[in-house]
């Protein structure tokens, strides 16, 4: 293995997001990761399309109507490349989006964060920047945008890294145990 990347328990992970400085800065971005051009909204897990789906109505009401239109006249997701992903509204935002004072925001976060849903949020929207591929095994890296360019230079004055600063979402995915692992190879 290369002196870039690290293994723990079959997954592979780019010493980037061990080195590189960051925290999200709302105020600065806006949740620019949620509201990005594209035709393609965030990644999903197969199981994850059943937990929205279970959980749709009360979602709904934390959305704007006409991302409950789109919902209900597509649905909220698809799948393309066998890939399957969350609708994008007018191939902006995600159709979970949900503004509050000029900043987007997770629809159905807000409905966890409420107490009404237990399901944070994807799996994929939890742990960005963190993005994970498949080459015969997970391998974590830092997926760089532009617009995330004020979360470098706040993690900076914070001094937290980007493993640090998805660290619930990391234990969510790979267990706390795998995490454990993982301070204790990078200490």
């Amino acid at each position: 293995m290369n002196n870039r990347l690290i293994e723990i328990d079959n997954v592979i992970i780019n010493k980037e997001i061990i080195e590189t400085k960051f925290t999200c800065d709302l105020n600065k971005c806006k949740g620019a990761c949620c509201t990005m051009e594209s035709k393609y909204g965030a990644p999903l897990l197969e199981e994850e399309i059943e937990i929205i789906g279970k959980n749709l109505e009360i979602i709904k009401e934390f959305l704007p109507p006409e991302h409950i239109e789109a919902i209900d006249r597509e649905g909220f997701w698809f799948q393309e490349h066998g890939e399957f992903m969350t609708r994008s509204l007018n191939d902006r935002a995600c159709v979970f989006v949900v503004h509050e004072n000029d900043i987007a925001l997770c629809g159905i976060e807000r409905a966890y964060k409420a107490g009404k849903i237990d399901f944070v949020k994807p799996v994929s929207c939890h742990l960005f920047p963190i993005r994970i591929s498949n080459f015969g095994g997970p391998v974590l890296r830092y997926e760089k945008y532009e617009e995330c360019l004020p979360a470098l230079t706040k993690g900076k004055e914070t001094s937290t890294t980007i493993i640090e600063f998805c660290r619930e979402a990391l234990a969510r995915v790979f267990g706390s145990d795998w995490l454990a692992k993982f301070k204790k190879v990078t200490e």
